[in-house]
């Protein structure tokens, strides 16, 4: 049995479903939610409803578990976020649960830059959630990754939003000259995969990313073409951004983004670009390569495939009449 922290995030989503396709038993550990929990349709899996910081809860959500796939985190929650009682607290409990339910592996989804001495809550966050699981005593593999990207994820399409609602300029922070590594989702999913099934990755910490680095500038140039949108992108101070953020995050209901996005674009997020080909055999997808999730179709475009659809139902309603008629 497998146990996955964080199934209901673009990732999580993911992981489950080559999980299934794979033939393993899952089981979700989730938060008790007044809303249903946005798992992938059509694959079944265990639900275990408990707080990573309910330690009664955790040790009967463990029971026959022997590898648990770790990658709850609260950052994109913004304001909301609770770093100290997720990130920190929460993973220090499930790694200690672990020890206790046997566990034969337990795989935590990191960042690159996480470190407890770190100036940025995030990466401070995921440094000292890294601690608890090497002193925890349960074998462990930490995959420090950098920008992932996907449909649904909380980067690119957050930009593609913006830049759809900005008017008429688009702020970059510092100029946006922090370099990035984007990572496609589908890589991720199979680097955790390979992990799990590699002894050779226990007790190891690894970074990876795409094969390809760009500055912010660039990614929000290529979103702005797919998107067909024009922006005059204008740079703004780390500090005035970090306080347009808070205060749109504060006064507007579901913004995008939120104030902990700004720690990803701080430092630059990069690696060897050939660390998943050397460490993993795997040779990541391109960035531009698999952003056809954001193109935007013309709505005359659209309009007219959902009139070819109409016509072709209608046609083979009549078809069908005629036939019947006959019959």
């Amino acid at each position: 049995m497998i146990l996955v922290t964080g199934a209901t995030g673009f990732i999580g989503r993911s992981l489950i479903r080559h999980l299934f396709e794979t033939g393993r038993r899952v089981r979700v550990l989730i938060r008790s939610s007044p809303r249903s929990p946005r798992l992938p349709m059509g694959v079944p899996v265990e639900v275990a409803v408990a707080s990573l910081s309910d330690e009664r809860a955790l040790r009967a959500a463990l029971k026959d578990v022997d590898s648990i796939f770790h990658l709850a985190g609260s950052e994109s929650q913004g304001r909301n976020a609770n770093l100290l009682g997720v990130d920190m607290r929460g993973t220090d409990n499930l790694a200690r649960m672990a020890v206790d339910a046997g566990v034969g592996r337990m795989i935590y989804l990191s960042h690159i830059g996480a470190s407890r001495s770190s100036a940025y809550p995030v990466f401070k966050a995921k440094g000292i959630a890294e601690e608890h699981i090497r002193r925890s005593g349960v074998p462990y593999t930490i995959l420090r990754s950098s920008i992932v990207f996907g449909p649904e994820d909380h980067f690119t399409t957050s930009l593609a939003r913006l830049l759809r609602l900005s008017p008429g300029i688009f702020p970059l922070p510092g100029g946006g000259n922090s370099m990035l590594q984007p990572l496609w989702v589908d890589d991720l999913v199979n680097v955790m995969l390979w992990s799990l099934d590699n002894p050779e990755t226990a007790n190891h910490t690894y970074e990876i990313g795409g094969s390809e680095n760009f500055s912010l500038r660039q990614i929000v140039a290529i979103i702005m073409d797919l998107q067909h949108v024009h922006r005059w992108l204008v740079s703004v101070s780390p500090t005035t951004m970090r306080a347009l953020m808070v205060t749109l995050e504060s006064s507007w209901l579901n913004f995008p983004l939120s104030s902990f996005w700004l720690d990803y674009l701080a430092v630059n997020r990069t690696c060897p670009v050939d660390n998943l080909p050397r460490q993993f055999g795997l040779m990541p997808a391109r960035f531009t390569y698999r952003l056809d999730y954001l193109k935007r179709v013309p709505w005359y475009e659209s309009a007219w495939k959902r009139a070819g659809r109409f016509s072709s139902d209608v046609a083979g309603k009549i078809l069908e009449s005629v036939r019947t008629f006959r019959f």
